[in-house]
């Protein structure tokens, strides 16, 4: 038995350098560097599964399919989406297996799971979109691709102009039991993208939407799901700030759940960067009282989840 189960969210930073396009073999470096402190943290005993965003990724394979159009059906935003799952897990799944060797637990099985999550049709998200995906453009770009393609663009964080798309809150993972089948034996990249977003008629049966579901959120459900100790979102800052940039900043190290809806209520989190962080922290302390949630930078990964740094938010 492992010394914690815990469900590690990796951050952009943690799939691919830089903000322009990189290649399949620039990303599969920057994931083998990735892999290196998710097997050490595998090493100190803690049971993991991954789980990954695709929103760079996601943005390019759509724009391939879009761009060959002439040559072959565009494909639907939903198989774009399973495409990025495949390829991202593809590329970790190479990464964990030479750094677990490295750390001597060659033995253990590293899996990627094509992951399905419910959403409501009705989600507010629909009418609002927000979630960015695809790279960056100038402000000139963005708005020949909002008069020609009609795409929704927006502003990100100061680093460029970038399509966005509805993300509806996740509510059930498909495959849950198989995730759960595997957690003893296997590290399972999982929930990649924040899961292929499906909408459930009926009789059952599941249908792809154009949405990506944001991958915090996703790795919060799965945290539950599986009954998680810890949930960790990995980014690239070691601690969430209030006052962010100002010079007033303040780092975080242990808040409660209240501090933490406090600090939210008062603004002090971007959307679309830290706000879905800390609210997805907030509501798997919630939701597992006694359990925790970490916020902290994938190079400190190790320190974080022994809790040596990193912001860790429980219920109290």
């Amino acid at each position: 038995m492992g010394k914690e189960k815990v469900v590690i969210a990796l951050g952009g930073n943690a799939l691919q350098t830089g903000n322009g396009p990189a290649t399949a073999e620039a990303q599969l470096e920057v994931i083998r560097t990735t892999c290196g402190y998710l097997a050490e943290v595998s090493r100190l005993g803690y049971e993991i599964a991954i789980v990954h965003g695709n929103g760079p990724q996601v943005g390019r394979i759509l724009l391939a399919s879009e761009t060959a159009k002439d040559v072959t059906p565009a494909m639907p935003f939903d198989v774009c989406g399973a495409m990025s799952q495949g390829y991202i897990g593809y590329h970790i799944q190479q990464g964990m297996k030479q750094a677990l060797r490295r750390v001597g637990k060659s033995y253990l099985p590293v899996v990627t799971l094509v992951t399905q999550i419910v959403v409501s049709p009705f989600d507010p998200a629909f009418s609002n979109p927000t979630k960015p995906i695809g790279p960056f453009y100038t402000e000139a770009e963005a708005k020949v691709l909002s008069e020609e393609k009609g795409y929704t663009m927006k502003e990100d964080a100061g680093r460029g102009w970038r399509r966005v798309v509805p993300s509806p809150l996740p509510q059930r993972i498909v495959e849950i039991d198989s995730v759960n089948r595997l957690w003893d034996s296997t590290i399972v990249v999982t929930c990649g993208g924040g899961g292929v977003p499906v909408i459930e008629n009926d009789q059952g049966d599941f249908e792809g939407i154009a949405a990506v579901i944001d991958k915090d959120y996703a790795a919060e459900l799965l945290a539950e799901d599986v009954g998680a100790d810890t949930l960790m979102i990995l980014t690239e800052v070691e601690k969430v700030a209030i006052n962010f940039n100002k010079p007033d900043q303040r780092d975080l190290d242990h808040i409660t759940v209240k501090e933490a809806e406090r600090y939210i209520e008062e603004g002090h989190f971007a959307p679309g960067s830290m706000l879905p962080k800390v609210k997805a922290a907030v509501k798997f302390a919630k939701a597992r009282p006694g359990r925790r949630a970490i916020i902290s930078s994938l190079h400190k990964a190790v320190e974080a989840v022994e809790g040596r740094t990193g912001t860790v938010i429980t219920i109290d």
